[in-house]
């Protein structure tokens, strides 16, 4: 009896995360139309039904991952714990997942700067836009709930808090995870909240 064929969201979700897994595994260089369907147990063939090409695939993959991490502030904004904590949280459940998956959000970012498509790197930059703009939306509540300092930018704080999150995982990385991430975030973390918290 044949298998059921199955349907083009749980597919396509199928082939980006087999995309992830090879980042994780063995470096983005890895990441190609014929190793993803390998990873699928599917035929090349199938994989082009879903998406064009690699850049495509890389596109999805890199939505899904920004998506995940909007939720995560879209969450934190609703939530019970107050200024500057529910930010450090955020920033923690972040890092927490890179620990997961070895850094791959920061490895597709780097793949997809490396794959040299104008369009591909706007879209990203536009991604990593939205998210950071987010951040300093969170920053702004903050300021006007009189936990956050009111003379710090909100925009400037949330590019400083990103690249404090990359910085420790490139170094994390480059160290081959020989440290906890997410503990020498906290020892950030208590340096960074003493700049920005109104005493």
């Amino acid at each position: 009896m044949p298998r059921a064929r199955k349907s083009t969201e749980i597919r396509k979700r199928e082939i980006i995360e087999a995309a992830r897994k090879l980042i994780f595994k063995k470096g983005s260089e890895h990441v190609t139309v014929n190793n993803i369907a390998k990873e699928v147990k599917i035929s090349e063939a199938a994989i082009y039904r879903h998406f064009r090409n690699k850049k495509e695939i890389l596109s999805f993959l890199a939505s899904h991952i920004t998506e995940s991490l909007i939720q995560d502030i879209d969450s934190a904004a609703g939530s019970d714990i107050s200024y500057p904590d529910n930010i450090g949280g955020i920033l923690r459940s972040h890092l927490s997942l890179i620990e997961q998956k070895r850094g791959v959000s920061f490895q597709v970012i780097a793949e997809i700067i490396s794959f040299g498509d104008k369009k591909l790197n706007k879209q990203v930059y536009n991604d990593i836009r939205n998210y950071l703009q987010r951040f300093s939306g969170l920053l702004d509540s903050g300021i006007k709930a009189g936990a956050i300092r009111e003379d710090i930018d909100s925009e400037a704080v949330a590019l400083l808090l990103f690249g404090m999150i990359q910085g420790l995982v490139n170094t994390w990385a480059l160290s081959n995870y020989s440290f906890d991430l997410t503990e020498r975030y906290d020892a950030l973390w208590n340096v960074f909240r003493r700049m920005v918290i109104h005493n």
